[in-house]
């Protein structure tokens, strides 16, 4: 059971702060809901029934700093298979953002940008549905770290770049 004040992620939707858990009457049952407000999308407002478990099941505490910088070291060897068929890839990178399982997510951007950059040296663009899943990977993973870490989500990837070559 998740509090009131408590900051979650909840599938690919992002991160959220449970603002309350209130009873809402629909016909004449009585259901309990957390009432999950978006941190960085202030008009993106979720209520998930308490106990409803294929909903509830979305909801995860957020990241640690330690896990945050875990993860970010972790980095180098993260990544994901490539699926050349487009259909089974889009299933496949939708499972990833809704799993709850960054390092998953952060291979997926990983291998997207990888993707990109091979592309581009060839001339060509990748698909506007991996685009949309590489900014939707991000906005997972970076909002969630900039709310632990204490950041902007714009300053995440000089967060990671200076996490993984201090020197810089």
């Amino acid at each position: 059971m998740f509090r009131v004040g408590e900051v979650v992620l909840f599938g690919a939707e992002g991160v959220f702060r449970v603002d309350e858990i209130a009873p809402k009457k629909i016909g004449k049952t009585v259901t309990e809901y957390y009432v999950l407000r978006s941190l960085y999308r202030s008009s993106n407002v979720l209520y998930i029934p308490v106990g409803h478990g294929g909903l509830e099941e979305k909801m995860y505490p957020v990241m640690s700093r330690k896990e945050i910088d875990e993860l970010i070291d972790r980095l180098p060897s993260a990544g994901v298979s490539w699926v050349d068929n487009e259909n089974e890839r889009k299933l496949r990178f939708k499972e990833i953002l809704s799993c709850g399982d960054r390092m998953a997510v952060a291979g997926l951007i990983k291998t997207l940008y990888e993707h990109r950059l091979n592309q581009e040296k060839t001339g060509k663009k990748m698909h506007l549905s991996d685009e949309r899943f590489l900014k939707d990977a991000e906005r997972l993973l970076y909002d969630e770290i900039a709310h632990v870490m204490e950041i902007e989500p714009n300053q995440v990837v000089s967060y990671i770049g200076g996490r993984l070559n201090p020197k810089n």
